[in-house]
């Protein structure tokens, strides 16, 4: 799926990358990147926080898991054992997207064309005039038309929304209560904590849009256990102690790389999931593995933020953080997004 991508985003028919094909690693030592490294109990304790409030479980009684959770955790751990890799559970891409994504792929792309296709989708028009008319793109004046849109984001930036319009989870009506109230909270989190890759990414010894990539796909795994978590739950006790959310996280982050790996993503961008499992402060990770350690880290106390969970104005908490970092913070927190509003 991802060569599919790579194809529709080049500008050129140069290095295509053959499904499947053997990635040949240089010797020489990791590339040094001017990303932070935050210290473990800092880190964890967002992640405790942000936790909280993705399953709006803050004050959960205890610490260790019960039951119910035990019973989730075993189901989701036979999916990661098995043969399957949780990509049949992923939503499909409208039939649009790929048929936009080849306009995209011309640099002289028209306009008109773009503009007529994205009309035939109500979701992108109104994803598209939203991004135009954010605080990221907007100048002041209201953007009511779908061609000035596209002239405001660009090729580059139309490319991205597409993208996220093609990975974003369908929540309807008939999804588990569990699926309904993390899924969007998920999505959230994978689209800023996508920008945040990007931003950090600039004069980084990594590719922008592969930095864009792992920052939206890491949550995949844990979208796909939500419905695990809807089936399998017996609603008598919760769900939500710190040790279900680790052992959650540790395997969504699995199914991520197997969904990854099958979808044929480039190896940077699987390796670069896997290794958010490990200390930050290892010198073996990746430019990329860096980069998304802080745009997840960022991303998440930025949504903190927003929800009154944390003030990202103490000094205490962004001190570890380089200039570069805060103004990416900075960034995050002036984006405006409609589903903030819908998630209060």
């Amino acid at each position: 799926m991802f060569n599919w991508f790579k194809q529709l985003f080049s500008n050129t028919s140069k290095s295509v990358q053959v499904p499947g094909a053997v990635q040949q690693h240089s010797a020489e030592p990791p590339q040094k990147t001017g990303i932070s490294t935050v210290p473990w109990r800092q880190r964890d304790q967002v992640g405790y926080l942000f936790a909280g409030w993705l399953f709006e479980a803050e004050n959960y009684p205890d610490i260790f898991t019960n039951k119910n959770e035990d019973t989730i955790l075993a189901a989701i751990e036979e999916t990661v054992k098995s043969d399957e890799s949780g990509a049949h559970m992923v939503q499909r891409m409208p039939g649009v997207i790929p048929q936009l994504l080849q306009n995209l792929r011309n640099p002289d792309f028209s306009g008109q064309e773009v503009a007529r296709t994205i009309s035939s989708d109500v979701v992108l028009v109104a994803e598209v005039l939203r991004l135009a008319n954010s605080a990221a793109y907007s100048s002041g004046a209201s953007i009511n038309g779908i061609e000035h849109a596209i002239l405001i984001l660009g090729q580059d930036g139309l490319r991205q929304l597409i993208t996220s319009v093609a990975f974003k989870p369908i929540v309807n009506l008939k999804s588990g209560s569990f699926t309904r109230m993390v899924a969007p909270r998920l999505w959230l989190q994978s689209e800023h904590c996508a920008l945040a890759c990007r931003i950090l990414a600039s004069d980084e010894p990594a590719d922008a849009f592969d930095a864009f990539l792992a920052g939206l796909i890491q949550n995949v795994g844990l979208t796909v256990s939500l419905r695990m978590i809807d089936r399998m739950s017996d609603g008598r006790l919760p769900v939500g102690s710190p040790t279900f959310c680790n052992a959650l996280s540790t395997y969504g982050r699995t199914l991520a790389i197997n969904i990854a790996r099958e979808w044929h993503f480039p190896e940077t961008v699987v390796a670069a999931i896997q290794q958010q499992s490990a200390d930050p402060r290892d010198s073996n990770i990746s430019p990329l593995g860096r980069i998304l350690f802080m745009g997840d880290y960022l991303s998440k106390m930025d949504i903190l933020a927003r929800y009154s969970r944390m003030d990202t104005n103490d000094k205490a908490i962004v001190e570890d953080l380089s200039g570069k970092e805060i103004g990416c913070l900075r960034e995050l927190a002036e984006v405006k997004d409609k589903d903030w509003m819908e998630l209060r």
